[in-house]
């Protein structure tokens, strides 16, 4: 059974809280406290899969708390809960936060956010790597794509568009630029799979704070990448996305379908960022593995670590809420055959592209 915290300081907003979740008392252990103070006391006695705070409350308000949350306990998934719609303080939220839902928020809409969130643990049977995926705030650029983004950024004359194009070449930007625009907090209607579109939609002036100021960005240094033949993943990356995209033309003149396909092309090796990032050490063992035995990457991390990138990477995209089409793709790209669901859809397009791309390059190398 799963064990949730609510924080709150207003107690009608709990009792609504336990009324409204009261059906899922056979799924949730639900715990309900007023404060964070009281909320972090608890922790130190127990542990909790979900922590879901409000963000404005005295003393310790909720991105202070899930800061202390992110080092207490590592694995907890992380959700505001708030009815406070001040960009600011949303923004705050960005960092501690993997997801920030709105009030009022319907039953389902909570539990759908906790259980896509929490669907894939299961398959990484492995507390410290959960641990190290749930604490990341940031995922690596290559240093050249980084300085790109922070020229554009500084300069007088930076434009959407040019932003947008740098990010969509990204793997690290658009999937955090996509959990950000995908929070609640924006109200859409349906879920942004174009990077493109989430740069205009956040708008120049909250890019550069994020950016700037929040520093939502990273790159990898050059002693991480050293060993590591990284630029390689983002040409075998967006390779994949670019023939995802045209395979999803061909097979469906549903515009969204070929969308969601270059995004899932373009995030499929997500979790090799993760991986190289979190367990560098272990990830040289990976690769040397692969050379000496002539397997694929996957199977190499496999028997190295007892987890695929594809796991890792859907995991983290699940956490930070992006679309469950495009979860599906990166976790199963090496296996269409396990996913229940067998229709067209990005899962096919980006599983053909990607043993095209790496057919071309049979030498053991980064991505695939």
């Amino acid at each position: 059974m799963r064990r949730i915290l609510f924080v709150d300081d207003d107690p009608g907003i709990l009792q609504g809280l336990r009324r409204m979740l009261h059906p899922l008392r056979h799924e949730w252990d639900m715990t309900f406290v007023t404060s964070g103070q009281e909320a972090l006391a608890v922790m130190a006695q127990s542990s909790f899969d979900v922590v879901v705070s409000d963000m404005r409350m005295p003393g310790m308000d909720g991105a202070q708390l899930l800061t202390e949350v992110s080092k207490l306990s590592p694995r907890a998934v992380r959700i505001i809960l708030s009815g406070y719609s001040e960009r600011e303080m949303v923004l705050r939220s960005v960092k501690p936060a993997h997801q920030y839902l709105s009030k009022p928020c319907q039953p389902e809409t909570l539990k759908s956010a906790v259980t896509r969130a929490l669907a894939l643990r299961e398959l990484l049977d492995d507390s410290t790597l959960t641990g190290l995926i749930s604490g990341m705030q940031s995922l690596p650029s290559l240093p050249s794509m980084y300085a790109e983004i922070m020229t554009e950024l500084r300069s007088p004359e930076a434009s959407v568009a040019r932003v947008a194009e740098i990010v969509s070449r990204d793997i690290g930007m658009t999937a955090r630029i996509l959990q950000i625009i995908n929070s609640a907090f924006f109200g859409l209607p349906c879920h942004v799979t174009s990077a493109a579109q989430a740069v205009g939609l956040l708008g120049l002036d909250t890019i550069k704070g994020l950016a700037l100021t929040l520093q939502i960005f990273e790159r990898f240094d050059e002693e991480e990448m050293r060993g590591f033949p990284v630029e390689r993943l983002w040409e075998h990356s967006l390779a994949v996305a670019a023939s995802a995209r045209r395979i999803s033309k061909r097979q469906s003149s549903d515009e969204r379908i070929s969308d969601d396909a270059f995004l899932a092309g373009l995030l499929h090796d997500v979790g090799i960022l993760v991986l190289i990032k979190q367990l560098p050490t272990s990830y040289v063992r990976v690769l040397t593995l692969m050379e000496e035995k002539k397997i694929s990457q996957w199977q190499a991390e496999r028997e190295v670590l007892g987890i695929t990138h594809a796991e890792v990477g859907a995991y983290l995209l699940a956490l930070w809420g992006l679309p469950d089409s495009i979860i599906e793709a990166v976790a199963y790209h090496h296996c269409p055959e396990k996913c229940p669901n067998r229709a067209f859809g990005p899962l096919s397009a980006v599983y053909e592209a990607n043993e095209k791309d790496s057919g071309r390059n049979m030498q053991p190398t980064i991505g695939g």
